[in-house]
């Protein structure tokens, strides 16, 4: 038995602006319900201990600490810059 039908199918082909012919419609469904199946067998599963997490591994906090370091002087940054004035980078307009 399909969990989805070629007509849930089309529509979020619509949905997404996707032109699928009759033949891609019934490979969608086809692997879509493949999909289905496969997810539906976490159910089988007993999760009836395992606390809830965001990530997969036990990972906390990643990132390096925030300190605030002195940047690069401004003529350096300047001195790649094809045009620059009054100590900005200038670029060309885009707006009229």
């Amino acid at each position: 038995m399909s969990r989805i039908s070629k007509d849930q199918v089309k529509h979020v082909a619509h949905l997404a602006r996707l032109a699928i012919t009759e033949e891609e419609t019934e490979m969608f469904t086809k692997q879509l319900d493949q999909i289905i199946s496969f997810a539906e067998q976490l159910n089988e599963l007993d999760t009836e201990n395992v606390e809830p997490t965001s990530h997969v591994l036990d990972m906390k906090n990643v990132m390096r600490e925030d300190i605030p370091q002195k940047g690069l002087p401004v003529e350096e940054v300047l001195k790649n810059a094809p045009d620059s004035k009054g100590g900005q980078i200038r670029v060309p307009s885009i707006l009229d």
